[in-house]
């Protein structure tokens, strides 16, 4: 098996500890903002390589246009690799925003965003990957 082979199962194992950071980020309690900083860039990061694992899997799959998350996302759900489809352009557009982020008021909207919709989709994305490689 060549390295590109595997590249998505490279990609996985990374994607899997920047969930694990996130996940033990999110069980904070009343996160001050540095905290609430932290978990935003746990989940900028957990983004990322979400996205990229899905643009790998669907390369090494034959597909060709997916080089930005825009087109991996779309391409992903079209094929039933993700469920809500909508969901996942939303935490794209907001992924894009929190790097735009600077006031304690939009960081604890990111933060509830993160915590009860973007974290478990990115969870099934995590549980759906890891079963294909079991």
């Amino acid at each position: 098996m060549s390295e590109e082979d595997i590249r998505w199962q490279q990609r996985l194992h990374n994607f899997n500890k920047a969930m694990l950071h996130l996940e033990e980020a999110l069980k904070i309690e009343h996160p001050d903002l540095v905290q609430k900083a932290g978990i935003i860039q746990f989940f900028e990061m957990s983004f990322e390589l979400a996205w990229k694992l899905l643009k790998d899997f669907l390369e090494e799959q034959g597909f060709q246009d997916v080089k930005s998350p825009r087109t991996a996302i779309k391409k992903a759900f079209e094929v039933g690799l993700i469920q809500n489809g909508h969901d996942w352009m939303d935490l794209l557009v907001d992924r894009n925003l929190t790097a735009h982020t600077y006031d304690e008021e939009k960081a604890t909207e990111m933060e509830a965003l993160i915590e009860q919709k973007y974290f478990p989709i990115m969870k099934a994305l995590r549980i759906h990957f890891n079963q294909k490689i079991i």
